[in-house]
C-alpha cells in the first residue's frame, strides 16, 4: 500500500462563494489515512480559478506523491476529469483515484439500469465506463474504508455503496471514526456566520429514509440509510472546534435533523455544555417539515439555533404530490409557525421544474412563500441528478429522457447532459442566467427559466430578501521554487 497521498478538492464553479463550507467527506478520509500513518498532502482548490496551474506546480516538486484521491460532487465532475488528465499527462505513472457522490450515485443508478434492462436506458452506465475509462479506480459509497482498498488495487471499482459490504459504516464505525482533519485546510479561509458567530460545518447523521422523486440518492443505501453518532461524539467535536479554533457558530449539514428520535436529547446536550463553559452557541440546520414539534424548535432555541433550512420545494398540493413529499401545505406552513412561534427564523428551499410544472403551480408556490413570509429562500430548477427517481426511472424516447408520474402519468422530459463535461445546467447568477435542461408539458425549458425569474424577482422585493452575494475567486500566483512545493497554504497542507 501507498504511504503517500494527494487528496484534492476541485473547484465548485456553480457555487456563489465556495469558501464557506469545508468539504467534509475527504476531510474524513485524510483523518483515518493519517491514523494508519499515511501522509497525506492535501489540495484544496476551492474557489482558485487557476487550479490547473497548481496542480502542475506540484506535480513538477520533487516532494509530491504519486497517487491522487479526488472527491467530486456532480457540478465538480468536469473539473475532476481535468485534473485527473492534467495528473496522467504530467505523471502518466501516477494512480489516479475517483470518489465522493457523483460516482456513489451513478455507480447506483448503473446497477438499477442493468437490472431493468438496458434498453430503457443506459446513461449511468456509459458515464461509469467513461469515468473508468479516465480514472485508474472508482470509489463508491462510504470511503473510510473502502480507500484502504483503493490503496491495494491498480485499477477497478471499490463498492462500498451496500450494506452488506464490511466497507459500509455502522453506527459504531461513524462514532469512532476520527474527527475530519480540518488541520489540513486553511479553516480562515472559510467565511460563515451564524448571526454575528464565526461557524463552521458538523455532520451529526447520515441518510435520509424519505423518497422525493427528485431528490438523489433514493436508491443508493449511502444516502437512504440512517447513520447516527452518538452524542458524546457530537459534543468531543464541538468541543474541539471551540477550544482550539474558537467556533462558536455550528452548522448541521444533515439531511433532516429531526428524523433522528435523539435530536431533543442532543440540543439539551448542547445547552448543558454551554452552560457549564459560560458560552453561547448559534446554530443552523435542516429539519423536516411534517416531522417539526414545538418540542422539538424549544429545545433547538435553547441549544442556540436560530435558523432552520427546510425543503417545502413547492406550495402547490398537487406537485407535493407528485414529488412524493409527505409534508402538504398545510404541514409547511405549520413548520413555518411553530418556527416562528419560537423564535427562530425559516429559509425555504424551493424548486421548480417538476413533472407537471404548469404557470399556475408556480404561481401558487410564489403566493405561499409572499403569505407565510420566510425571512429567507431559494429558487432553482430542478435538475434530474443521478440516484434520483427522475434520472433512475426515466425512458430514452429518440434523443432525450422522459420521467412518467407512476401515479397520474404527468411528464418530465430532460436533455442529455454529459456530466463529464458540461458546467451550464445547474445554477446560474443569482439575478438570471439560468439554463434548464428540463420542461413539462405546460412550460419549456425556457418557460421555466422565466417563471423562476418572476418569482425570485418578486418575492425578495416584496420580503425585502436581498439576494445572496457573491465572493471572487483566489488566483494563484505560480513562483519558482527550485523543486521543492512552494504552493500557499491556503491551497496546500501537509500531514505533519
Amino acid at each position: 500500500m501507498d504511504n503517500s497521498i494527494c487528496l484534492i478538492t476541485p473547484p465548485s464553479p456553480f457555487l456563489l462563494d465556495e469558501r464557506v463550507f469545508i468539504h467534509l467527506g475527504i476531510l474524513k478520509v485524510a483523518s483515518v489515512l493519517e491514523r494508519e500513518d499515511v501522509k497525506v498532502d492535501f489540495l484544496d482548490l476551492s474557489g482558485v480559478n487557476n487550479y490547473l496551474d497548481v496542480v502542475d506546480n506540484y506535480i513538477n516538486s520533487k516532494d509530491s506523491s504519486n497517487t491522487f484521491g479526488i472527491t467530486a460532487t456532480t457540478p465538480q465532475v468536469p473539473n475532476a476529469v481535468k485534473l485527473c488528465k492534467i495528473i496522467k499527462d504530467r505523471s502518466p505513472a501516477a494512480k489516479v483515484i475517483l470518489g465522493g457522490p457523483h460516482v456513489t450515485l451513478m455507480n447506483s443508478a448503473s446497477k438499477r439500469e442493468k437490472k431493468r434492462g438496458l434498453d430503457k436506458g443506459n446513461r449511468a452506465t456509459f458515464d461509469v465506463e467513461s469515468l473508468s475509462s479516465i480514472f485508474d479506480i472508482i470509489v463508491c459509497g462510504d470511503g473510510e474504508k473502502a480507500i484502504f482498498e483503493a490503496l491495494k488495487i491498480d485499477s477497478g471499482i471499490v463498492d462500498a455503496d451496500d450494506r452488506k459490504s464490511p466497507m459500509f459504516l455502522t453506527n459504531e464505525d461513524f462514532s469512532s471514526l476520527p474527527m475530519p482533519a480540518r488541520h489540513l485546510v486553511d479553516i480562515d479561509s472559510y467565511k460563515y456566520f451564524i448571526e454575528d458567530a464565526r461557524a463552521v460545518s458538523l455532520i451529526a447523521q447520515l441518510g435520509c429514509p424519505f423518497h422525493c422523486a427528485f431528490c438523489s440518492g433514493r436508491n443508493s443505501p449511502f444516502l437512504r440509510k440512517i447513520r447516527t453518532r452518538s452524542i458524546d461524539s457530537i459534543i468531543e467535536e464541538i468541543d474541539h472546534l471551540y477550544k482550539n479554533h474558537g467556533f462558536k457558530g455550528y452548522m448541521f449539514y444533515d439531511d433532516e435533523l429531526n428524523v433522528n428520535k435523539g435530536m431533543v436529547d442532543l440540543m439539551n446536550k448542547l445547552s448543558d455544555y454551554q452552560k457549564e463553559n459560560n458560552v453561547e452557541f448559534r446554530l443552523r440546520g435542516f429539519v423536516k417539515a411534517e416531522l417539526f414539534t414545538d418540542e422539538q424548535a424549544a429545545a433547538m432555541y435553547r441549544a442556540g439555533f436560530r435558523w432552520l433550512l427546510t425543503g417545502f420545494e413547492s406550495g402547490d398540493e398537487k406537485i407535493l404530490k407528485n414529488i412524493k413529499k409527505i409534508a402538504t401545505i398545510e404541514d409547511n406552513t405549520r413548520c413555518v409557525e411553530i418556527a416562528k412561534r419560537n423564535n427562530l427564523k425559516v429559509k425555504a428551499l424551493m424548486s421548480i421544474g417538476h413533472a407537471g410544472e404548469s404557470r399556475e403551480t408556480v404561481e401558487n408556490t410564489k403566493n405561499w412563500l409572499l403569505e407565510v413570509k420566510p425571512d429567507d429562500f431559494d429558487c432553482t430548477i430542478i435538475t434530474t441528478y443521478p440516484g434520483s427517481p427522475y434520472f433512475d426511472n426515466a425512458e430514452k424516447q429518440d434523443d432525450i429522457y422522459v420521467y412518467s408520474d407512476p401515479s397520474n402519468g404527468d411528464k418530465l422530459y430532460q436533455s442529455s447532459i454529459n456530466y463529464l463535461e458540461d458546467l451550464d445546467y445547474y445554477k446560474g447568477d443569482p439575478e438570471g442566467g439560468y439554463v434548464s435542461y428540463v420542461w413539462t408539458d405546460h412550460l419549456s425549458a425556457q418557460g421555466l427559466v422565466d417563471a423562476r425569474g418572476a418569482l425570485e424577482k418578486e418575492v425578495r422585493e416584496k420580503l425585502n430578501i436581498p439576494f445572496n452575494p457573491s465572493r471572487p475567486g483566489i488566483k494563484y500566483e505560480h513562483s519558482m521554487g527550485m523543486g521543492n512545493i512552494n504552493i500557499p497554504d491556503h491551497i496546500l497542507r501537509r500531514s505533519s
